[in-house]
């Protein structure tokens, strides 16, 4: 009998110094699938977090490096596996549910209005050429100063 092979992460590498891991697991096991990678060959500084927050409206990004999890359970996990809160954090906006719509329901459905979901995928556009900016090697700062808080929709 075969076993399965299960990753706990899909793996795409950019360049010699790059590697996309997108995270298959549980949101708040996320930190495991990319803490293998962290102590061999990056630091905390080097890594880019894309993550949801309620803290924006749809569609809305923030780009800041550091900072405490906020609640966040996929940014715990990371924290918890890397030992560091000093990466990068790519927050793309999803807003706050509307009662009596739980946070868990709100992340989890597709969004309620067309429109919400053209700003979420906006948003997602902003933070693809954010991360690609970031590992060009431009500076934090000018990435967020870019694109933060901005939405072009």
């Amino acid at each position: 009998m075969k076993k399965r092979c299960f990753r706990p992460y899909q793996l795409a590498h950019v360049s010699d110094s790059s590697v996309l891991v997108k995270p298959l697991t549980f949101m708040n096991e996320s930190g495991k699938a990319i803490s293998r990678f962290v102590p061999r060959r990056y630091n905390a500084e080097q890594i880019v977090v894309v993550c949801d927050t309620l803290d924006l409206p749809p569609g809305m990004i923030r780009i800041r490096k550091g900072g405490s999890s906020a609640g966040h359970n996929g940014l715990k996990s990371i924290i918890a596996s890397i030992g560091s809160s000093d990466f990068i954090r790519v927050y793309v906006g999803v807003g706050r549910p509307a009662a009596p719509v739980t946070v868990v329901q709100h992340v989890l459905s597709a969004f309620e209005h067309d429109s919400d979901r053209d700003l979420f995928m906006s948003g997602m556009d902003q933070a693809k050429r954010a991360v690609i900016d970031l590992i060009g090697g431009q500076r934090v700062s000018d990435v967020a100063a870019l694109y933060n808080r901005k939405n072009t929709s």
